[in-house]
């Protein structure tokens, strides 16, 4: 009997994979399952079901991580959720991105906020307040509040918390308790993706408690955070934005566990997206500053990932700028809708009869359950919701059948209840030949109708007739092409020299000096050129995730680096799952706003000092307490705390050295404290 046996259990956009771990870190079963987002306890039981039932009954501890948040913030789903913010601009909520988010009503600026020393700008109106929490009450799933300077005084954040609960049951998320920098705009946007996140965690955390509980697995269940670390599920659930790069931090910890390499960039592609990360010495940079998940910047520590949306079920589109587009959003493969439903290949076959039509290869299926969102529905879209409970619906069948039913369903879609299939880079390599997990056929008659619709609707491609195999070459291809400009994307992030966008224009200019400069075979190095350009020469691509060896050995070829493909590659989420211990950190910030006087910030009330160093000792101890408070909750065991400091001195002609700011920053590490095993 083996009483160090922990479990690891990922859920992705596509798979849920689970692993059992020895006390010596080495996989003794894994396995892979779908997952069924309208009901995640299926999926979940399903890959429990398929590891040893005696094994698991020896586990001492569970450590889940997912991509599903993750995967919302790329597609831009998620929970309604009503940002209540004392103090705002209409220019820092511009600047934000919330309107991009939420409807404009939802975003609500307040009278109210603090200053830079904590000091009271204005009165929070709570009259105000209370009528748009009951505005909003009935619209939304949470509520996040951001306060101005809610880091230097939280107490207008705090007050917005009491309304809430006293007005409604929705969850509240307070911008202080996730940030502790200035940046008012990125903290309103982190508060409200911590609040758009809580019903996709809330989802996940009680289906997998409840499969443990039906199979009297007793060990403590942990959720990895974005900085590859582990809190309690009770943690996690107040902070999910924590785990909106639960997957890709897990992927990096257990790519650098299982390819015991020192230098490389892992790239983890999943169902979804493609995230990245470049580790030094055997450790991924951590930090708040470089965060880029899609579009977004969340004020979180996390492992520095380059998260895009380009995944094995990406669709593949029109993008209306004359090109052919892949993602960001998902799509479920037709190759997996045959697998799963064989008589849709009867209903390709009949499209591929017709016309040419936009609707082609189109079915509507139930993507996750939200029960504000259909408490919120009209008669007909809960009619359409109960029709694609039932089976997938044929976009064309249905609009000649009923307008009004299929733009409900569009409307589900758009609400993210609602999934439709489309052609996939899935779809595309099971044609090629390079995979056969899921339906062959299914995936051959869906390159025949993408293909038609590119050429007949939109004038793309000269595909001949019947032919499958050369636009599915061309859509791998430019999966290549994808994956190789996000690495070099990458590359430029890593100095943190360049902002987003000027990343981006770079990194095509780059990318076509690289790939002629790369030493691929067929491709001679063109003599007139006078820059020729090796990309990560001593860095090898680390590829995991169930596509790696489908779409990386051809990114990699591009770009001319070496190509690792570890044993267990396929689970390296689920393995880096276990592999971590449980870090938690409390930020103190002392200021002097005025000579000989000296402020301590909080999650509390401000405290004023005469004397410098008085102020830094009360600092140091809030700190301390604070981490290891929260590292307690977290379920850390042997718990340890580190203080750092972070000085901010000017030297002034006549005072010499001014002393401006310190952060005090307390690290509380421990292990992930163990069950006894057994059920």
């Amino acid at each position: 009997m083996n009483s160090l046996l922990r479990l690891g259990i990922d859920t992705g956009g596509t798979y849920t994979d689970a692993v059992l771990v020895d006390g010596a870190n080495r996989i003794v079963s894994s396995a892979k399952r779908l997952t069924t987002h309208h009901d995640l306890t299926q999926g979940i039981g399903e890959v429990l079901d398929d590891l040893p039932a005696e094994q698991l009954g020896e586990v001492c501890l569970v450590a889940l991580s997912t991509t599903l948040s993750t995967n919302a913030v790329v597609e831009g789903r998620g929970a309604p959720v009503a940002v209540l913010l004392p103090g705002y601009s209409q220019q820092q909520v511009d600047k934000s991105g919330l309107l991009a988010l939420f409807d404009s009503d939802l975003v609500v600026t307040l009278p109210g906020g603090h200053d830079a020393t904590g000091q009271e700008q204005e009165p929070l109106d709570e009259a105000l307040a209370g009528e748009a929490i009951r505005r909003c009450q009935g619209r939304v799933a949470a509520f996040a509040i951001s306060s101005m300077f809610g880091v230097r005084n939280p107490a207008h954040e705090q007050r917005l918390r009491e309304l809430v609960g006293a007005l409604c049951s929705r969850p509240v998320t307070c911008g202080h308790e996730l940030a502790s920098d200035l940046d008012a705009p990125r903290r309103a946007l982190t508060a409200a993706l911590n609040a758009r996140m809580v019903p996709v965690i809330h989802e996940l955390i009680h289906s997998v408690q409840d499969i443990l509980a039906a199979r009297r697995i007793a060990a403590p269940l942990m959720m990895v955070k974005g900085n590859g670390s582990l809190i309690g599920i009770e943690t996690a659930l107040q902070q999910p934005v924590g785990t909106v790069l639960s997957g890709p931090a897990a992927s990096v910890v257990g790519a650098c566990a299982l390819s015991a390499t020192g230098n490389g960039i892992i790239a983890d592609m999943g169902g979804t997206t493609t995230d990245i990360a470049v580790v030094r010495d055997g450790q991924p940079e951590v930090g708040s500053d470089g965060v880029r998940i899609g579009d977004w910047k969340p004020m979180v520590e996390a492992v520095r990932v380059v998260s895009i949306g380009l995944g094995g079920d990406s669709e593949v589109r029109f993008s209306g700028q004359g090109w052919i587009e892949i993602g960001p959003r998902r799509v479920v493969p037709l190759s997996l809708l045959g697998h799963r439903f064989p008589g849709i290949r009867e209903r390709l076959q009949r499209q591929l009869e017709q016309s040419p039509s936009r609707r082609n290869n189109r079915f509507a299926l139930p993507l996750e359950r939200s029960d504000v969102l259909l408490a919120a529905c009209t008669k007909a879209e809960r009619q359409a919701w109960e029709l694609v409970a039932e089976h997938p619906i044929e976009l064309d069948q249905v609009v000649n059948e009923s307008r009004e039913i299929s733009r409900a369903i569009a409307r589900l879609q758009r609400r993210g209840l609602v999934v439709y299939s489309g052609f996939t880079p899935s779809d595309a390599a099971h044609v090629l030949g390079l995979c056969s997990h899921w339906c062959g056929e299914s995936a051959r008659l869906a390159a025949l109708l993408w293909a038609r619709q590119m050429r007949q609707l939109f004038g793309l491609g000269r595909w001949q007739e019947g032919d499958a195999e050369t636009p599915s070459r061309h859509v791998f291809e430019r999966v290549g092409q994808a994956i190789s400009r996000a690495l070099i994307e990458t590359g430029l992030h890593q100095h943190r020299r360049l902002d987003a966008a000027q990343a981006r224009d770079l990194t095509g200019l780059l990318a076509d000096l690289v790939f002629e400069s790369s030493d691929a075979p067929g491709r001679p190095l063109d003599p007139g050129s006078l820059f020729h350009l090796r990309f990560a020469a001593d860095y090898p691509v680390i590829g995991v995730g169930a596509p790696a060896a489908t779409f990386f050995p051809d990114a990699a070829t591009r770009l001319g680096v070496g190509l690792l493909l570890p044993e267990h590659a396929e689970v390296a989420n689920a393995y880096g799952a276990v592999m971590g211990s449980v870090i938690q950190r409390a930020q103190v910030t002392v200021t002097q706003p005025q000579h000989g006087h000296f402020i301590v910030h909080s999650d509390r009330e401000p405290q004023h000092f005469p004397k410098l160093q008085a102020a830094i000792d009360c600092a140091e101890q809030i700190a301390r307490d604070k981490a290891r408070q929260l590292a307690s909750q977290a379920g850390a065991a042997d718990i340890e705390v580190h203080l750092d400091h972070a000085d901010n001195h000017v030297h002034h002609d006549i005072d010499g050295d001014l002393f401006l700011e310190s952060r005090v920053t307390a690290t509380a590490t421990g292990r992930p404290a163990l069950g006894t095993g057994g059920t």
